[in-house]
């Protein structure tokens, strides 16, 4: 039988600490970061990319996409974002056939002040974006960078003594199912604990299909400021996620007024 222990955790958008229940070794899903972050420490590209997408489908409306400038979890033609206006940011981006790149920042990231400088890019693969993540660097807004290929993370290599490149407090809540999965209950449109957990499977694998899209689409409308132009909004963000069965069709209108 698992044991669990209660453990704190920062939560980064209200700035305060708070108890977080997880198994007593802090994997979840048996899985956890370590500070600083390991490649190994990171599930499948595939698999974080699906996890990250659901909840930013889920968070979609129709204002958000015209705001200058974005705050939350989100999809577009870039990639994935994370960003709380304040602590932590992050994009997650397809790069090609089978290739990622995952970078941002989180305020407990120690590379970009480490002495001597730390070479975030070394023994970084020729298809990354050198001038972005370039331009980055050179406005110190760069934390850290992984790239994903042939099935396996990767990154430039750390000094011993480096304490945090900032992966835990910014990626747990998707390395971690556990954690991902109560970023889904507890969002603005959350779901029940057993649907939620059932689209995230569904998600993962890469065959949600209409029906549960319908569903997706219901929990959007019962969300208290839903307005109808957040359909198409959801839909397109649908669309960008690629987390849908090649049998899937558009779904029906909500049940759902509005």
């Amino acid at each position: 039988m698992q044991v669990f222990a209660p453990v704190l955790f920062y939560d980064h958008g209200a700035a305060i600490m708070r108890d977080a229940v997880r198994g007593v070794d802090g994997l979840g899903d048996g899985m956890a970061i370590d500070r600083p972050g390991r490649p190994e420490d990171l599930p499948a590209a595939e698999v974080l990319w699906a996890r990250w997408a659901l909840l930013a489908v889920l968070e979609t409306t129709a204002a958000a996409e015209t705001r200058t400038r974005r705050v939350g979890t989100w999809i577009d033609g870039e990639g994935l974002h994370l960003d709380d206006c304040g602590c932590t940011w992050w994009t997650l981006q397809q790069m090609g056939e089978g290739r990622y790149l995952l970078y941002g920042e989180d305020e407990s990231s120690a590379v970009k002040w480490h002495d001597p400088p730390i070479d975030m890019l070394a023994q970084g693969p020729d298809w990354l974006p050198y001038e972005r993540l370039r331009e980055l660097l050179a406005g110190w807004e760069l934390g850290c960078v992984y790239w994903y290929e042939n099935g396996a993370w990767a990154r430039a290599p750390y000094p011993d003594e480096l304490d945090d490149d900032g992966l835990d407090c910014g990626m747990s809540r998707f390395a971690v199912r556990e954690e991902a999965l109560q970023e889904l209950i507890a969002s603005e449109r959350g779901l029940p604990r057993g649907r939620a957990d059932a689209l995230l499977a569904a998600a993962e694998a890469r065959s949600l299909t209409a029906s549960e899209l319908r569903e997706v689409l219901d929990a959007a409308a019962a969300a208290q400021e839903y307005v109808p132009a957040d359909r198409e909004a959801l839909l397109r963000s649908v669309e960008l996620a690629a987390l849908t069965a090649p049998a899937s069709v558009t779904p029906a209108p909500s049940n759902h007024p509005g």
